[in-house]
């Protein structure tokens, strides 16, 4: 198999004869095709086992490691201190958990004190709640001073945990991982800059506790550098995944100071994205720089009762600590003054370390890619591999897996939900590796069907350089829209592009094509497996459609591959022609067959049982004026346990506006004997056109949460402030035209001023505050094992309402 023939006369190729074997047709044609297909595979599972060994979490450090070394076992016993019980904000567990804070922070020589204010949220977390929104927040804050300070590193986590939990994971990890890293640096060389360690309050409730420290608090008042330590589940590596905007220099930082540094500019790119927040939106509300890190595999515990220290992977922990570390020191001794770089980095994960450009370079990348794909085609044609036409229906046909893998992983867990309705309320099933794997496999399946069925009559150069072309062409479109992922798609095209021209520069017959598309599969498998791997926890099964896209991208880049396993069926007539289309049809046939097979494996071994219970969300909510009340429940298909209480759907806002709107489930419940929120006018004043209140609502037991809305047919809120602070006045469409919700009220209640416009004699006033807990209610009965709590800031609410006209 030499090179295509030529015109003596013109020296350029002659059009290859469409019946042209499909092997003459591809980029690479080694003799020995067995040996190369098997060498390239066991060259790209070496490379895709690096990279994945690579995102292991290190190996938990002892209790007796070097005091200068952080170690998770030491950690570990602050977390089974911390995440005792659940310890929402403003409860007595609370206390308790700060108390504790406190003691260690002050042992270990540092300057600590406890900031107790009212303050408001952060990001957008209230809004469902019906209002504006603040809380008391006791934040723990102590403060390693510089020896010559350029500005100050803040070490920031959460210590309140959700009502339904009691945050071992969320936030026990990053609170321990701050104490031991704060006893690290205390025992060393004291740093350049100050360091101050920020164990904020009421981030469940809505980021109010950092929101207080970022605006208000002295350290606070000049900016600096903030490290984010979070949890959203129980392993897994630690990922940085949110930054300040132009963060070149931050993540040149972590590329070199972190031990273990896993992040990516796509996870950046995605969060910005996305209406989630932690303390970290707080921060950047206020102009500070820094990094966002957490764990995120495990996600079926989050917020749930299962969230206990025992469900934690101490090696989570120990990366947690190591970077944190590790990056503390660093910016500890850098000159603070200038970390904003004019730009955002685009970096990703490789073995051993954390590739990193600037991102100014992403659209010539992807240019330069589609110039490559380009150069490639007209050499394909040229070589006589493939037709214009062929190029052309190469492109046309590579879309159909892009398409069809997406939708059938979504489809695949529409049915998997049908037969297990259940996980309709997890983040992810208790045991979702049989569920992934099946994920890929479906799209290995479609995949490799879909090039058995169009390598003959297309051929395989022209689907490769199809394949590739979309790569590009996807880089391009990310590299506008989303710069952060453009590397998705833009290094494999154009490594894929490189290797292509290579293999068809070189002699066909030898190992050197084989090589050549073998490294740039190589890459492809190095930048898209760990974000195959990384997307499905980040997402959860519910959206698996976006990692089976991927894991198809994956697929394309390595097609050359791909087809050294396919016979050469080309050429050969009868019985061997039927034969080798029947061989090709096997990957496809074996891929397809584990799909359904690990899907089945997944719903046998992850069933619902007592220590992976079946989420179930139950709320009660009683009107103290008319003694009515409701069984309530999110649940959009109610659980049987759940149906025992709800049989209806109903939007109860009208009389609860502090549960927000939409539709709930509802069931009849029985009355409490429940006291109603008290609400005294202090004063009562009227000017022109405008009415004064000055109001104290009191709770009259031990609540989470209270609130108060106005009924917008009886007045108009012109201004609010709530214990002294002015709260923003934001008209919403229904019958409350103004709310509040207060978090963590203190015991002996809060005072209101409300100056409105009334529109007729009376003003309504609907109060309402909630605690947590149904057992003591009558009518309910105790979940049997098997059935749990859904994480949710609502389950287990007990709520208590009543209108004020005055």
């Amino acid at each position: 198999m030499g090179a295509p023939p030529t015109s003596a006369a013109a020296g350029t190729p002659v059009r290859p004869d469409p019946g042209v074997p499909a092997a003459d047709r591809a980029l690479t044609r080694p003799r020995r095709r067995l040996v190369a297909a098997a060498a390239a595979l066991v060259a790209l599972v070496a490379v895709g086992a690096g990279s994945l060994l690579d995102l292991r979490t290190p190996t938990p450090t002892p209790t007796g490691a070097p005091t200068g070394e952080f170690s998770a076992a030491r950690a570990y016993e602050d977390v089974q201190v911390i995440a005792a019980r659940s310890h929402v904000a403003g409860s007595p567990a609370n206390d308790q958990v700060r108390a504790h804070l406190e003691q260690r922070l002050r042992g270990l020589g540092l300057e600590t004190e406890v900031q107790d204010t009212v303050a408001p949220e952060a990001g957008q977390l209230s809004g469902a709640a019906g209002g504006a929104t603040v809380a008391r927040v006791r934040n723990v804050v102590a403060r390693l001073p510089g020896t010559d300070s350029t500005g100050r590193v803040f070490l920031v986590a959460h210590y309140d945990s959700v009502q339904t939990g009691p945050g071992g994971n969320d936030d026990a990890a990053g609170t321990s991982t701050i104490l031991e890293v704060a006893r690290a640096l205390s025992t060393g060389p004291r740093p350049r800059n100050d360091i101050v360690f920020v164990l904020s309050d009421a981030e469940e409730a809505c980021l109010c506790g950092a929101a207080a420290f970022a605006a208000s608090h002295p350290l606070a008042a000049d900016g600096g550098v903030v490290l984010n330590l979070e949890a959203r589940g129980s392993t897994g590596p630690v990922i940085m995944f949110e930054t300040s905007r132009n963060n070149a220099k931050l993540v040149d930082v972590f590329g070199r100071a972190a031990p273990h540094p896993v992040g990516t500019s796509f996870a950046v790119e995605i969060y910005r994205a996305l209406p989630n927040d932690t303390d970290f939106t707080a921060f950047l509300d206020q102009k500070f720089v820094g990094l966002n890190s957490a764990y995120i595999d495990g996600g079926a515990i989050y917020h749930t009762p299962l969230d206990t220290p025992a469900s934690m992977d101490r090696g989570s922990l120990q990366q947690h600590g190591d970077n944190a570390l590790g990056l503390a020191r660093e910016f500890g001794r850098t000159d603070l003054t200038d970390l904003r770089s004019g730009h955002d980095a685009t970096y990703f994960p490789v073995p051993g370390g954390l590739v990193r450009y600037p991102g100014w370079l992403t659209l010539p990348l992807a240019l330069l890619a589609v110039l490559a794909v380009a150069a490639l085609a007209w050499l394909t044609r040229r070589s006589g591999r493939a037709s214009t036409g062929r190029l052309a229906a190469g492109f046309a046909l590579a879309l159909v897996p892009i398409v069809a893998a997406p939708v059938a992983a979504q489809l695949l867990w529409l049915a998997i939900t049908t037969i297990r309705p259940g996980y309709a309320e997890l983040l992810d099933p208790y045991r979702p590796i049989w569920y992934r794997l099946a994920v890929l496999a479906l799209a290995a399946a479609i995949v490799f069907t879909w090039y058995a069925l169009t390598r003959r009559r297309i051929g395989p150069a022209a689907l490769a350089v199809g394949g590739l072309t979309w790569l590009a062409v996807l880089g391009v479109l990310l590299a506008v829209a989303v710069p952060g992922g453009a590397y998705l798609t833009t290094v494999p095209a154009l490594a894929g592009a490189l290797g292509g021209l290579v293999a068809l520069r070189t002699r066909q017959t030898g190992p050197w094509p084989v090589v050549a598309v073998t490294a740039a599969a190589a890459v492809g498998v190095v930048i898209l497996l760990p974000t195959v791997v990384l997307l499905f926890p980040a997402l959860g099964m519910a959206m698996g459609g976006v990692a089976a896209l991927v894991a198809v991208l994956l697929g394309l880049t390595a097609l050359p591959v791909v087809d050294l396993l396919h016979p050469q069926a080309g050429g050969h007539r009868g019985m061997r022609a039927l034969r080798a289309r029947r061989l090709a049809v096997l990957p496809a046939g074996a891929a397809a067959l584990a799909a359904v097979v690990l899907a089945g494996v997944g719903l046998v071994v992850d069933r619902f049982d007592a220590e992976h219970p079946a989420p179930t969300h139950l709320m009660y909510a009683m009107d103290a004026g008319t003694g009515q009340a409701r069984w309530l429940s999110h649940e959009s298909g109610p659980q049987p346990w759940t149906a025992g209480y709800v049989d209806g759907v109903a939007d109860v806002e009208d009389d609860f506006p502090g549960l927000g709107d939409g539709e709930l489930r509802v069931g009849p419940a029985q009355a409490a004997n429940l006291p109603a929120p008290k609400l005294d006018v202090l004063a009562d004043s009227t000017s022109g056109t405008e009415r004064t209140l000055r109001l104290r609502l009191t709770p009259q037991r031990e609540v989470r949460l209270a609130t108060l809305h106005v009924d917008a047919s009886t007045a108009t809120v012109l201004r609010a402030e709530v214990a002294g602070r002015s709260v923003p006045v934001e008209p919403r469409e229904g019958k409350w035209g103004f709310g509040l919700v207060f978090h963590a009220p203190p015991p002996e209640g809060f005072e209101v001023t409300l100056t409105v416009r009334p529109k007729g004699g009376q003003v309504a006033l609907r109060a309402m505050d909630a605690s947590d807990g149904l057992d003591a209610l009558p009518g309910f009965r105790p979940r049997p094992p098997g059935v749990g709590v859904v994480g949710s800031h609502s389950s287990e609410m007990l709520a208590v309402a009543r209108t004020y006209p005055l």
